[in-house]
């Protein structure tokens, strides 16, 4: 609920929400377009005014860390296979249609993916130069994460809502889930939800009537 100066974001990572609860899939160009160069002008101008300060030297050792660990892996799993169990996972059970025991199943199967990745996952190209094997594999990471939080937050969502759309709860529930799901890391790869209501401007939720 803070808005702290010099800290911006663009696209779906800034929550605008100017499509709703629906946007058709992969569609993300307004948020793109509008709010990236309304982000980047204002970021130049608050660049030119305002004294940076130097990051601070162990300010990439994390990230520099989960490289190595990656490169010295010597599990035995590709990425590419954990890659496909992934998208099996989340095609079959957290696709359009959903129930609470295909999103349980899909959250269960998603950690254990995540714990071979952490464990067992190994690549063939040990280099640190141009190494795109390295690249899809930490790609991957990022991607197993966000699958988890969607499905974690999907079945903790008794209701159907835009593309949420689950056959065990088909009505839209407004009185109790008209809010923002808000997803947080914590340790040993667990997650926390908090929710921030809508804020709603000039218009108010309807059904959709075809």
């Amino acid at each position: 609920n803070t808005v702290l100066p010099g800290l911006y974001a663009a696209g779906e990572a800034a929550c605008v929400s100017v499509h709703g609860a629906n946007r058709l899939g992969t569609n993300s160009l307004l948020d793109l377009v509008v709010f990236g160069k309304r982000a980047g002008v204002d970021m130049a101008n608050y660049c030119q005014e305002t004294e940076l300060l130097p990051l601070p030297d162990n300010a990439a050792d994390e990230v520099i860390a989960e490289f190595d660990r990656i490169r010295n892996g010597s599990g035995g799993v590709k990425p590419i296979d954990l890659r496909k169990q992934m998208q099996l996972t989340m095609t079959k059970n957290v696709s359009v249609f959903r129930t609470e025991e295909m999103m349980a199943e899909a959250v269960a199967d998603l950690k254990e993916i995540r714990e071979q990745y952490a464990r067992n996952v190994q690549i063939d190209d040990k280099g640190k130069q141009f190494n795109t094997d390295l690249l899809e594999a930490w790609e991957l990471g990022c991607l197993l994460e966000l699958a988890e939080v969607t499905a974690v937050s999907a079945l903790a969502r008794p209701e159907s809502r835009g593309a949420h759309a689950r056959d065990d709860y088909p009505k839209r529930d407004d009185a109790e889930w008209l809010k923002h799901t808000f997803c947080f890391k914590e340790d040993e790869g667990k997650y926390r939800l908090e929710y921030k209501p809508v804020t709603l401007g000039r218009y108010e939720p309807k059904e959709r009537v075809y």
